[in-house]
């Protein structure tokens, strides 16, 4: 920003002094001027007031073509024909202006992480899934459930849960994330009620004292 302001600064001198101290011949043959006019030239050599994004770096001398500098370059002051007049005083500009700060390096360690801290992050979600009740709001199927034949018949869903919805809301309800292979659910769930779903989880992870194997308490619940 300091070379930014400091070439801008710069360029509005030389176009004031120019304009008031140069005589009617020199104003039409100002190479500033002579450059803006859309003269056709191949390349312009300009030196730049600043960093530029595929062009390069304040105070170096880049080609570019005249419709470039004439409709983004100069409008903008961000840079100015490669004459001595203008490259002089962008060096002694230059020459006063703070250093640019660097880019601050950020480095990155990965930690590798043991199979000792994985197993135990791993036994962790398994006791939090075990000993949690996933809660789902369902809407009924209202024609069915009018005719039902006793208040004791099971309430049938609009739409049945299946393994790809307890999937999603154990990611969020529990903020664990499960794969489809740790989930055993042969056939979605139909009606309302609580549910013990199988996990699958590996065989490494010890399972709480009296436990076959890890389960999920899923209820479902009248929307």
């Amino acid at each position: 920003m300091a070379y930014l302001r400091n070439g801008r600064n710069a360029l509005r001198q030389i176009i004031r002094d120019t304009t008031m101290h140069a005589s009617e011949s020199e104003r039409m043959m100002n190479p500033l001027i002579f450059a803006c006019q859309g003269v056709r030239h191949r390349k312009l050599e300009v030196i730049l007031t600043t960093n530029v994004d595929k062009l390069g770096k304040a105070g170096e001398t880049v080609k570019v073509a005249p419709g470039h500098f004439r409709n983004h370059l100069m409008p903008k002051l961000l840079a100015v024909p490669n004459i001595d007049k203008y490259a002089y005083l962008i060096r002694e500009q230059r020459k006063n202006a703070p250093p640019e700060e660097e880019e601050e390096k950020v480095e990155v360690k990965v930690v590798a992480v043991s199979e000792e801290v994985k197993l135990k992050e791993y036994e962790k979600a398994a006791r939090r899934l075990d000993n949690a009740r996933l809660v789902l709001r369902r809407s009924i199927n209202l024609e069915k459930f009018r005719t039902r034949a006793t208040k004791e018949d099971p309430i049938e869903l609009r739409s049945a849960v299946t393994k790809e919805d307890i999937l999603s809301e154990v990611a969020r309800q529990l903020s664990i994330g499960l794969e489809p292979e740790n989930v055993h659910l042969p056939s979605p769930l139909l009606t309302v009620g609580e549910y013990e779903v199988p996990l699958r989880l590996p065989r490494s992870i010890p399972l709480p004292a009296g436990k076959v194997h890890w389960t999920l308490n899923v209820k479902i619940r009248c929307k």
